[in-house]
């Protein structure tokens, strides 16, 4: 069956949480990305995530929850993310803490660890949606496992139309990049995934951030597989020209002659992250040989743009 658009009001809010309530999967907008919404009580709706995404399933999800109160019933928070929490919550950040003894949320969510990644998602029509569901969402992002997320309720469709109950269409997503990832060895915060919330506002907030090692193979919370994110042709990284039968993806104003599309022609991070998942999302359906993507700084959200990008680039399996 054919995959609905929600419309972005009560009624639409209603006949979607009741899709949620059966067991069904509904895309829902986040300030961040389109989520894949499943009751993340219900192992068979969870289950049903990673069937529709075709994802890992050592690839754990993030939960997503409308109030300080409800994480609280599912995690533990120690006073470091209390302090994130009050700082970033409802926002782009997720935390990775430990489950609450007898916590009811699916196993299959946290791939079988004893954490879970949550967040209250900062978007009026998300904690509506969560409040209307009346249930923790698990809620990956709204695309086929490795593709390019989705920022609007099209993209969604193009990649799990017939798969899904449908989609709530609020229109373009705000920021465009996943949230940030934090986990914690003891109090000691450490970065898991950049997002939309930079490094250095979480420093300003909790000072320095242990880093991940990626060398160590571990899958300890969402975004972490080495290919993902990607388009279905090669991506090439830090390009100064254009190839024959590439497209150019570029960033700032020396880089425009160059560019089929210009992330951002002022060379605003803000601007470009929010347009990149789109930008990739026109390039793959041109069915070009390869997209060529120009240098993007490393600086501020220019750290979650490049590691997109840099997972976009990865070799495929």
């Amino acid at each position: 069956m054919k995959s609905k658009k929600f419309p972005a009001n009560a009624a639409g809010l209603r006949e979607a949480a009741r899709h949620i309530k059966s067991g069904d999967l509904v895309a829902f907008p986040t300030e961040t990305v389109y989520g894949l919404g499943a009751n993340a009580l219900d192992e068979r709706a969870v289950a049903a995530i990673f069937d529709a995404k075709g994802r890992p399933s050592f690839n754990p999800l993030i939960i997503h929850l409308p109030s300080l109160d409800a994480v609280r019933s599912y995690v533990m928070l120690n006073k470091t993310a209390e302090l994130l929490a009050a700082h970033f919550w409802p926002g782009a950040l997720t935390l990775v803490l430990p489950r609450q003894p007898n916590c009811p949320i699916s196993k299959l969510a946290s791939a079988g660890l004893n954490t879970l990644a949550v967040r209250i998602p900062g978007h009026p029509l998300a904690l509506d949606f969560l409040e209307a569901s009346g249930c923790p969402l698990a809620g990956p992002s709204a695309n086929p496992s490795g593709r390019i997320s989705p920022t609007t309720a099209e993209h969604v469709l193009e990649g799990l139309d017939d798969k899904i109950a449908g989609v709530i269409d609020d229109g373009p997503c705000k920021v465009g990049v996943e949230s940030t990832v934090v986990g914690f060895k003891g109090e000691k915060p450490m970065l898991l995934r950049p997002g939309g919330v930079t490094t250095d506002m979480l420093e300003a907030c909790v000072g320095p951030l242990a880093h991940h090692d990626d060398d160590d193979g571990a899958i300890s919370s969402p975004g972490m597989l080495l290919s993902h994110y990607a388009p279905g042709c090669p991506v090439r990284l830090n390009a100064h020209d254009k190839q024959e039968g590439e497209a150019f993806l570029g960033f700032g104003q020396e880089q425009d002659i160059l560019a089929d599309i210009n992330l951002s022609k002022a060379g605003d991070l803000t601007e470009a992250a929010a347009q990149l998942f789109a930008a990739l999302h026109l390039l793959d359906e041109r069915k070009v040989a390869r997209i060529a993507v120009g240098p993007i700084p490393e600086i501020g959200l220019g750290i979650a743009i490049n590691d997109r990008l840099r997972r976009a680039a990865a070799p495929r399996d």
